[in-house]
This record gives structure tokens, C-alpha cells and sequence, in this order.
């Protein structure tokens, strides 16, 4: 099997199942325990979250487990905006993140916060002339996705930053989900306030994810009950999914120099291929993820393709997997206000460092034949 949906979920790392399977069978102990069979399950949970904030340059205590890269982004939005709360009631988003700041955001609309979405460009990249006339002195958060998951466009995480500082006293949140692992991700290269993680799209366990902060950074609860996390994310925390989360990130920073060229070299030549067909029209911008190629196919719905596809035993997606079942046009690509002959065909393809040069020559062949295939199906 050829598999090139690796931004909807990646296979687990061995590596990683290992570690989950060794921890519940060595640290079952819950970490809150005052026994010393407790404190020594605490302690590995310490070290797990400390190995995390060494990757992405803060302090161990701004680390905070959570089941993921949904519940990760809502703690950001709802956390920081009450937090922040007193010293205005303005919240910016982007017009494509992810569901998960999106209806968020929503809902803070409906608690009394103003919530105002940042246009995009043709290229799905945020105009800094359009973010300058929304900003505003009552700005408390900003949430910008680092990488786009249906394009892989990149957001000038860092411009944006140096506008808000000079702007208004808003915490600058950055969904990285979809970078970190395929970009250096940390707070010295990124000049942001909270950073999202998610384990499944780095080879770690579905179910597991973090919110980072950085030092000076705090945050209000959205679950209540025992205290745990700092108080920050009530609920007995699993320690096997902490540290395996931990093993994920420290991975995903191995070789990441190395792992990026190979990413691009591969993404770049399936671009050079796709461009050889008339028909196809390349979504994704020049300047993109270097694991992400989205296109698509004039005149053809991209359903049609992945079956024919996975009928070749490939496996891609239609632009977002979170999204993929929905009927609904993609809120990405109505941003972008791509035209009606392609937006119900966009296809997306994104790559691992467990990909390979071969997988992509038998993509090659397995996809000029699937298209001659549909071409003659069009015709008649």
C-alpha cells in the first residue's frame, strides 16, 4: 500500500507503541498518589513533560497534556480569552483554521466576545495589510494555524507576531499541528504565545496531544474537577499517553534537517508530474508545507479519484479528512475563491519521512493510468 495521507493521521512509530505498552505495564500508578509507587509514576511524567519543553524552548510547567489537537485548541481559545479577559473582549482568527478554533470561536461570539475572522490571499496566506486594519487596541487573542492542513500553505507566524506586539497587548496562539515534525517548530523560531501539538500526526498515539505556553503566558481552566496538569486540566492524567507524547516530539525533532529535504524533493517531483496533465491545476501556493500537494482535477469530484485510487491500493484524501465525509464545500477553498471546475475536485497528498523516492515513481504510474481510466469515462 501507498499511503499519502499522513495530515490525517500517521502510523504509530514502534518506537512509540513500545514505550505506551512498557509504561502501562511498569507506571500504572496514578501520579497524584502520595505513595511512593505514585511519585515515582509523577516523576517519569515530570520527565516526559520536561523533555517536551526542552524541544520547543520553555518551561517545563507551561507543558500541559490533553487528548489531543482539538481539545488543545479549544483550552487555547476559551483558556486564554477568559484569562486575558479584562483588558478587552476582541478575538482575531483566520477565515481557514481548523474547525476546532473555528466553532470555538463561535462560541466565545455567543459569551459576548467579538470575534472577527482575517481574510485570506489567492494563495491562502493572511494579508499583514488586512490583519493591521483589524486589529485593534482591545485585541486579547490571536489564533493563526502555523500550516494550512488542506494546502499546506505557511503563515508568516512571525510578522504577525512583530504587528500584534506593537499593536495591542493580544497572546498570539499558533495551531502547529500540522507543521511541527515537517518545520522547526519552538517558541525562539516562532515568536508566539501557545503552541498545538497533536501525537497522531507526528507517528505518536491517537488520543494524545499538548498545549505549550510560553514563560510569561498563563491560562484559565476548561476542565474542572481534581486539579491536575496545574490545575489547568483537571482528570487523571495518562501517564502512558504523556510519555509516549513526549517520545513522539523528541522523534519528530531527530534528523528533522534531513527529513524536511527528503519531503521536499519528493512533493516537488509529484508537483513536476501533476503539472504534466492539461486537466489538473495545482492548489497548493509556490511557497508551501514541505509535506503537502493539493490539486485538482478539472471538472472531476476528488471522491472519484481517491476510490479509483485505493482501488490501485493508494491512499490520499480529499482536501481535509476532517471534513472529507461532509458534503459541504471546503471553507479553505471558498476562502481562496477557487473556481467552480475545480473545487469539488481538490485532491490532497501529504507525505512522511517514511515515504519513499519508489512510492512516489509507483504513485506516478498508478495515477497516469487511473486518469486515462476517468479521462475515457468523461468522454463517453
Amino acid at each position: 500500500m501507498i499511503y499519502f495521507d499522513n495530515s490525517a493521521t500517521t502510523k504509530a512509530h514502534k518506537e512509540i507503541m513500545d514505550t505506551f505498552v512498557s509504561v502501562n505495564e511498569n507506571f500504572w500508578a496514578n501520579p497524584a498518589s502520595i505513595h511512593e509507587f505514585g511519585h515515582h509514576t509523577n516523576e517519569l511524567l515530570q520527565s516526559a513533560r520536561t523533555q517536551v519543553a526542552d524541544v520547543l524552548k520553555t518551561a517545563s510547567e507551561k507543558i500541559y497534556f490533553t487528548s489531543g489537537g482539538t481539545e488543545s485548541n479549544n483550552l487555547a481559545i476559551f483558556g486564554l480569552a477568559n484569562k486575558y479577559k479584562l483588558r478587552g473582549n476582541h478575538v482575531l482568527i483566520s477565515e481557514i483554521e481548523h474547525p476546532s478554533i473555528l466553532e470555538a470561536a463561535r462560541m466565545l461570539q455567543q459569551q459576548g466576545f467579538i470575534v472577527e475572522e482575517i481574510p485570506i490571499n489567492k494563495d491562502g496566506v493572511i494579508s499583514i495589510v488586512d490583519l493591521k486594519t483589524l486589529i485593534r487596541k482591545d485585541t486579547i487573542l490571536v489564533s493563526v494555524m502555523h500550516v494550512n492542513n488542506e494546502i499546506g500553505s505557511i503563515q508568516p507566524i512571525n510578522e504577525i507576531s512583530a504587528l500584534i506586539k506593537s499593536n495591542c497587548r493580544a497572546v498570539f496562539h499558533m495551531d502547529a499541528v500540522q507543521s511541527f515534525g515537517k518545520m522547526l517548530v519552538n517558541f525562539d523560531e516562532q515568536h508566539v504565545d501557545a503552541i498545538t501539538i497533536s501525537s497522531h500526526k507526528i507517528h505518536g498515539l491517537k488520543g494524545s496531544g499538548l498545549l505549550a505556553l510560553k514563560n510569561s503566558i498563563e491560562i484559565d481552566p476548561i476542565i474542572y474537577g481534581g486539579g491536575q496538569e496545574s490545575g489547568i486540566r483537571s482528570g487523571t492524567t495518562p501517564v502512558p499517553l504523556a510519555v509516549s507524547t513526549a517520545k513522539a516530539v523528541r522523534l519528530a525533532s531527530v534528523n528533522l534537517k534531513e527529513h524536511i529535504e527528503n519531503l521536499i524533493k519528493m512533493t516537488e517531483e509529484l508537483k513536476r508530474f501533476l503539472k504534466t496533465f492539461s486537466s489538473i491545476k495545482i492548489i497548493s501556493p509556490e511557497i508551501r508545507a514541505p509535506h503537502i500537494i493539493s490539486f485538482s482535477v478539472k471538472g472531476v469530484k476528488g471522491e472519484v479519484f481517491i476510490n479509483a485510487l485505493q482501488k490501485e491500493d493508494v491512499i490520499v484524501s480529499t482536501s481535509s479528512a476532517c471534513s472529507s465525509k461532509q458534503t459541504k464545500t471546503s471553507h479553505v477553498l471558498k476562502a481562496m475563491h477557487l473556481e467552480d471546475d475545480y473545487i469539488k475536485g481538490v485532491i490532497r497528498l501529504s507525505l512522511s519521512y517514511t515515504n519513499t523516492d519508489a512510492e512516489v515513481e509507483q504513485f506516478k504510474k498508478i495515477f497516469t493510468k487511473v486518469m486515462n481510466v476517468i479521462k475515457g469515462e468523461i468522454k463517453r
